[in-house]
């Protein structure tokens, strides 16, 4: 159902069943998925691609240009996953030429007020609570959990599975499977409550903790505890998932607590 006062360019594709409310601004090379519900006051602007049956809360706007003084009109996209949630005055802005979009997976939930800048790439099942902020060209991994106030750096990246705690500032790569705290940001352990809720055995759970036990706890430096893991550790998916984010950290990981 499409409300009269609603504003939708005729160039947007807008599948069945998706309901606009009042006062909703769709633009030009607008595409939205079925099912899909826009709040009043919303704001959806070209290059947007959002799937279906998502759900737009009053006041976000979707795909506004990047805020980045390098852009220079050229055409981009935000790409939204189906059954994701943006609640009220979420932004997300597209991407630049470096990415071409910006991308938010699937059943996502972005809660009031958070901001993803221009080029990064969100994973599936992530929860971004209020006022959460990316910078440009981030990567966030499946299943992550940012808590309130968060603020990530350029370029940084967040492993999946992880959990950042409210107010902290991220400015080194969070590794996957673990909870990350305190200012500096620093290892916390590991996310065991998240990884327990998805399903991961407590042995699976018990191979990841002695795998970052190495790594952040007792005192190897990088290079060595990476050297210990893979000779004193079987590979599994888990391990080489560490292993590989690590090696292609290009602004390094954050420490352990106690040696920031």
């Amino acid at each position: 159902m499409i409300q009269p006062l609603a504003y939708i360019h005729p160039q947007a594709k807008i599948a069945n069943n998706v309901t606009i409310d009042p006062f909703v601004t769709i633009h030009n090379d607008v595409e939205i998925g079925e099912g899909t519900w826009i709040g009043s006051n919303a704001t959806i602007m070209e290059g947007a691609r959002i799937g279906k049956n998502c759900r737009i809360f009053p006041g976000a706007v979707i795909s506004g240009i990047p805020q980045d003084l390098k852009f220079k009109g050229e055409k981009t996209q935000v790409v939204i996953g189906d059954n994701t949630t943006i609640r009220e005055c979420v932004t997300i802005n597209r991407g630049t030429s470096d990415h071409w979009r910006t991308e938010i997976g699937s059943n996502c939930l972005l809660m009031a007020y958070c901001h993803v800048a221009h080029d990064c790439v969100v994973g599936n099942n992530c929860i971004f609570s209020n006022n959460t902020t990316l910078a440009g060209h981030i990567t966030i991994g499946d299943n992550v959990v940012l808590a309130g106030m968060v603020a990530i750096h350029q370029f940084c990246k967040v492993g999946s599975h992880s959990f950042v705690t409210g107010g902290s500032l991220v400015r080194k790569d969070v590794p996957p499977y673990i909870k990350a705290a305190r200012e500096p940001l620093s290892y916390a352990g590991i996310n065991s409550v998240g990884l327990r809720r998805r399903g991961f055995t407590e042995e699976k759970i018990n191979e990841i903790q002695d795998i970052y036990r190495t790594l952040f706890v007792k005192n190897n430096n990088v290079s060595k505890a990476m050297e210990i893991i893979e000779a004193d550790f079987r590979p599994t998916e888990e391990r080489d998932e560490i292993l590989n984010f690590i090696n292609s950290s290009q602004r390094g990981i954050m420490k352990g607590f106690g040696n920031s």
